[in-house]
């Protein structure tokens, strides 16, 4: 008597059409995942420029540079407001590379960088250069409220 070995062809069919139904199923939901990955790294920039922000104001205040612009931060000078004209935002970077890019080690070859200045309504945007449309930014400004604000919208 003949024994069968290996798989018939219906069985190798029935198989090819369940993994195809669970690829159909599971496609889309991996589709999303550059959308996705994108808006996390909106917010973890926007979290770097806030922690970025606060440590430059720390340094200033244990600096006591109530009249300076400059503060070291890991051998970094980072340009900062100062009191004068700016009560309150003394220590804030910049928006501009020798602030809050410098503060926060913001690479310009993962974003494109547009805006800043060094007066404290000057507004810097950063949009990631891995795609998404002009909407997906985040955009810091020293006297804005809040400060870091990350617009996902097209990422």
């Amino acid at each position: 008597m003949y024994r069968q070995k290996g798989f018939t062809l219906i069985e190798l069919v029935v198989v090819i059409v369940i993994l195809g139904l669970l690829a159909a199923t599971a496609l889309p939901r991996f589709i999303n995942l550059t959308s996705n990955a994108r808006q996390a790294n909106l917010s973890g920039l926007a979290a770097g420029l806030n922690s970025a922000a606060a440590l430059a104001r720390a340094q200033y205040v244990v600096n006591g540079s109530n009249g300076a612009v400059n503060v070291t931060m890991d051998n970094t000078v980072v340009t900062t407001l100062d009191e004068t004209g700016n009560p309150g935002l003394g220590g804030i970077p910049t928006a501009d590379a020798n602030g809050i890019q410098a503060a926060a080690q913001v690479s310009t070859t993962d974003y494109n960088v547009s805006g800043g200045g060094t007066n404290p309504g000057d507004t810097l945007t950063l949009q990631p250069v891995s795609g998404g449309s002009a909407t997906c930014q985040v955009t810091y400004q020293p006297n804005g409220s809040p400060r870091v604000v990350i617009t996902p919208g097209g990422c």
